[in-house]
Protein backbone atom coordinates (compact mmCIF):
# COMPACT_ATOMS: atom_id res chain seq x y z
CA UNK A 1 0.00 0.00 0.00
CA UNK A 2 1.36 3.50 -0.76
CA UNK A 3 2.04 6.23 1.68
CA UNK A 4 -1.05 7.99 0.41
CA UNK A 5 -3.34 4.97 1.11
CA UNK A 6 -1.71 4.53 4.81
CA UNK A 7 -2.41 8.05 5.36
CA UNK A 8 -5.89 8.22 4.54
CA UNK A 9 -6.55 5.04 6.37
CA UNK A 10 -5.16 6.70 9.41
CA UNK A 11 -6.92 9.86 8.96
CA UNK A 12 -10.21 7.86 8.65
CA UNK A 13 -9.49 5.99 12.05
CA UNK A 14 -9.44 8.98 13.72
CA UNK A 15 -11.74 11.03 11.97
CA UNK A 16 -14.05 8.50 12.45
CA UNK A 17 -12.77 8.41 16.74
CA UNK A 18 -12.97 11.99 17.38
CA UNK A 19 -16.50 12.69 17.87
CA UNK A 20 -16.65 10.34 20.73
CA UNK A 21 -13.78 10.57 22.70
CA UNK A 22 -14.26 14.28 23.52
CA UNK A 23 -16.59 16.87 24.16
CA UNK A 24 -16.05 19.61 21.95
CA UNK A 25 -17.74 20.32 18.95
CA UNK A 26 -15.80 19.06 15.89
CA UNK A 27 -12.91 18.58 18.55
CA UNK A 28 -12.23 22.43 18.62
CA UNK A 29 -15.45 24.19 19.95
CA UNK A 30 -16.24 24.34 23.39
CA UNK A 31 -19.80 23.17 24.48
CA UNK A 32 -21.60 24.76 27.68
CA UNK A 33 -23.28 21.46 27.94
CA UNK A 34 -21.40 18.56 30.12
CA UNK A 35 -21.75 15.88 27.56
CA UNK A 36 -22.61 16.12 23.76
CA UNK A 37 -25.80 14.20 22.58
CA UNK A 38 -25.31 11.16 20.26
CA UNK A 39 -27.06 12.66 17.26
CA UNK A 40 -24.38 15.70 17.62
CA UNK A 41 -21.49 13.27 17.55
CA UNK A 42 -23.27 11.79 14.33
CA UNK A 43 -23.45 15.14 12.44
CA UNK A 44 -19.75 15.50 13.44
CA UNK A 45 -18.92 11.51 11.76
CA UNK A 46 -20.63 12.34 8.25
CA UNK A 47 -18.78 15.65 8.48
CA UNK A 48 -15.51 13.74 8.98
CA UNK A 49 -16.78 11.40 6.55
CA UNK A 50 -16.75 13.96 4.05
CA UNK A 51 -13.46 15.33 5.22
CA UNK A 52 -11.30 12.38 4.94
CA UNK A 53 -12.85 11.93 1.35
CA UNK A 54 -12.36 15.56 0.13
CA UNK A 55 -8.57 14.87 1.98
CA UNK A 56 -8.54 11.30 -0.22
CA UNK A 57 -9.26 13.00 -3.52
CA UNK A 58 -6.34 15.20 -3.26
CA UNK A 59 -4.04 12.97 -2.61
CA UNK A 60 -5.35 10.80 -5.62
CA UNK A 61 -5.45 13.45 -7.96
CA UNK A 62 -1.79 14.62 -6.53
CA UNK A 63 -0.56 11.09 -7.46
CA UNK A 64 -2.23 10.69 -10.94
CA UNK A 65 -5.37 9.82 -12.61
CA UNK A 66 -8.50 10.13 -10.28
CA UNK A 67 -10.87 7.48 -10.98
CA UNK A 68 -14.51 7.48 -10.75
CA UNK A 69 -16.40 6.00 -8.86
CA UNK A 70 -20.22 4.70 -8.34
CA UNK A 71 -22.33 4.44 -5.80
CA UNK A 72 -21.44 0.89 -4.79
CA UNK A 73 -17.75 3.28 -3.35
CA UNK A 74 -19.70 5.01 -1.67
CA UNK A 75 -21.76 2.92 -0.01
CA UNK A 76 -18.59 0.65 0.88
CA UNK A 77 -16.07 3.65 2.15
CA UNK A 78 -19.36 5.01 4.57
CA UNK A 79 -19.59 1.58 5.79
CA UNK A 80 -16.17 1.36 6.58
CA UNK A 81 -15.97 4.30 8.29
CA UNK A 82 -18.53 3.58 10.68
CA UNK A 83 -16.71 0.35 11.33
CA UNK A 84 -13.61 2.82 12.09
CA UNK A 85 -15.87 3.91 14.64
CA UNK A 86 -16.59 1.38 16.47
CA UNK A 87 -14.16 1.64 19.57
CA UNK A 88 -14.87 5.32 20.20
CA UNK A 89 -18.58 4.09 20.26
CA UNK A 90 -17.97 1.53 22.93
CA UNK A 91 -15.21 3.65 24.71
CA UNK A 92 -18.15 6.02 25.00
CA UNK A 93 -21.23 4.19 25.39
CA UNK A 94 -20.80 0.92 26.68
CA UNK A 95 -17.68 1.02 28.47
CA UNK A 96 -18.62 1.17 31.76
CA UNK A 97 -16.53 4.27 33.38
CA UNK A 98 -16.02 4.06 36.79
CA UNK A 99 -15.72 7.36 39.20
CA UNK A 100 -11.98 8.18 40.06
CA UNK A 101 -11.48 6.97 43.75
CA UNK A 102 -10.29 9.91 46.10
CA UNK A 103 -6.67 9.45 47.47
Amino acid sequence: MSAGGTLVILLAVLGANLPFVNQRLFGILGRRAATKPLWWRLIEMVVAYFVVGALGYLIESGIGNVFSQGWEFYAVTASLFVVFAFPGFVYRYLWRHRPAAAA
